[in-house]
């Protein structure tokens, strides 16, 4: 058996030394590949953490944007429903300035036209009175002519009245 025990079997020494190999051969890896490769994964790490916090911040200000743009637009919009307002303010206002004036206008062409017309009425009065006082004088001239019965005097005065009726 000692020759399988030799196969098989543990030497000291041997174990010793392939003990120390691997604890040099680690140590060897751990300096020259364990850590660039950890410094590596964590370079990539930082990359990836910088990029997430770029996109968040990203975000933020497109969010931020967004606000800043939709109250802009609520702005305008407010701005455009005041303008509207003033617009029809002053359209109904330059309307009742226009109704107004038309109306005023129209008042002052009826107070000319009633004037006008009382003065014509006044001037065919006058006209009336001289024609009247015209007939009055011929009458009283015809009177004067002649001496009148009663009967002519009736027929005077009821013509007088015709020509008054006449001219009227």
């Amino acid at each position: 058996m000692t020759g399988i025990e030799s196969f098989v079997g543990v030497n000291p020494w041997t174990a010793l030394f392939t003990f120390c190999n691997m604890l040099i051969t680690f140590a060897v890896l751990k300096h020259f590949l364990f850590k660039p490769v950890k410094q590596m994964i964590d370079d990539r790490q930082q990359e990836i953490d910088q990029m997430y916090a770029d996109a968040a911040a990203a975000k933020q200000q497109a969010a931020a944007l967004e606000q800043e743009y939709q109250a802009h637009l609520t702005g305008i919009k407010q701005e455009q429903e005041n303008m509207l307002r003033e617009a029809t303010a002053r359209a109904q206002k330059r309307e009742e300035e226009i109704i107004n004036a038309a109306q005023a206008e129209a008042q002052s062409l009826r107070q000319a036209a009633e004037a006008d017309m009382a003065q014509e009425r006044k001037k065919a009065v006058n006209d009336l009175k001289n024609e009247i006082g015209g007939m009055a004088v011929e009458i009283a001239s015809k009177v004067v002519e002649r001496e009148i019965n009663k009967a002519d005097h009736q027929a005077l005065i009821d013509e007088f009245i015709r020509n008054v009726g006449d001219a009227s």
